[in-house]
C-alpha cells in the first residue's frame, strides 16, 4: 500500500478548521488502508467512562455498549499495555504479555468476543505528552497488517489526528491543569527538593531559611500549581516539567 495515503492526511490535517473536515481525511485514510473501524480518544482515569473521552471513533454495532457494561476497560490488555508502551503495539502482541496474568482466561474471552464482532486485530498508537500518556488512537478489523515503515507513519498520523482533534474541540487545556507557573528561583529550588522526598526541616538546614518561611514557599507553590498537598504537587511538576 502506497504510504502517499499517510502523507496527504498529515499535511491536510494541519489545514482542517473543522472535525468534520478532518474526520472526513481521516475517513479517506482508512479507507484507503481498508481499516473498518478507530477510536481516538483522550486517557481516562480509573473512574471515568471511556464513551465520555471519545474524541471519534467508529466501532461495530453494540460493541461500545458490550465494552462498558462488561467493564472490558479493567482488563482489556490493550488498555493495560498502554500504561507502560512508548511505542505503537498491536493487540494480539498485548495479549501475549499477560499471558501469566490472573485475568488472562477474561482477557482471551473479551478478544474472542471482539474477534466475532470483525476486530479479529489491530494496532494502537499512543499519544504522549510532557505529563505521560495523553490519549491514543486505536484501529482494527479484518485482516490488518501494516509494514514496519506504515506503523511508524500511522504513528505520527495519530497524532496528528488528536492533537487537531483536541485543538478543534477546545479541549487541550482540560489535558494539563492551568497553573500560574511563574515560579521564582529559590520557588523552583524549594520544588525539587520536594520532588526528592525533603521535609520542611530538612530543607530549612539546607537552605538556612526558618521552617516557617520554608513553609510559606511550600504554600505559595501549592497555589500557583492549584495543587491539594505536597504529594500532588510534585506530581503536577512533574507533567509540567518543571522538575525531572
Amino acid at each position: 500500500m502506497s504510504v502517499n495515503h499517510l502523507l496527504q492526511f498529515m499535511i491536510a490535517s494541519q489545514n482542517c478548521r473543522t472535525r468534520e473536515e478532518l474526520l472526513l481525511e481521516f475517513d479517506n485514510l482508512l479507507e484507503a488502508y481498508g481499516i473498518a473501524y478507530f477510536g481516538i480518544v483522550r486517557t481516562p482515569k480509573p473512574d471515568q467512562n471511556p464513551l465520555s473521552l471519545v474524541l471519534a471513533g467508529r466501532w461495530p454495532d453494540k460493541w461500545p455498549q458490550i465494552y462498558v457494561t462488561k467493564k472490558f476497560v479493567l482488563i482489556d490488555p490493550s488498555i493495560r499495555y498502554l500504561a507502560q508502551a512508548q511505542k505503537p503495539f498491536r493487540w494480539s502482541e498485548a495479549l501475549e504479555v499477560y499471558r501469566d496474568d490472573p485475568h488472562f482466561k477474561r482477557m482471551q474471552r473479551m478478544m474472542s468476543e471482539a474477534h466475532r464482532m470483525g476486530l479479529e486485530d489491530g494496532y494502537v498508537f499512543p499519544v504522549h505528552g510532557r505529563g505521560g500518556l495523553l490519549g491514543n488512537l486505536t484501529m482494527g478489523g479484518p485482516n490488518l497488517e501494516l509494514s514496519p515503515l506504515e506503523v511508524v507513519l500511522f504513528d505520527s498520523a495519530a497524532k496528528c489526528a488528536f492533537w487537531a482533534l483536541c485543538d478543534i474541540a477546545g479541549t487541550p487545556g482540560q489535558i494539563l491543569p492551568k497553573v500560574d507557573a511563574r515560579l521564582t528561583r529559590r520557588e523552583l529550588e524549594i520544588l525539587n527538593y520536594l520532588g526528592e522526598g525533603m521535609t520542611s526541616n530538612e530543607m530549612s538546614r539546607l537552605l538556612d531559611i526558618s521552617n516557617h518561611t520554608v513553609d510559606w514557599y511550600v504554600n505559595e507553590l501549592q497555589s500557583k500549581l492549584n495543587a491539594k498537598n505536597r504529594q500532588h504537587m510534585v506530581a503536577l511538576a512533574l507533567r509540567l516539567g518543571l522538575i525531572t
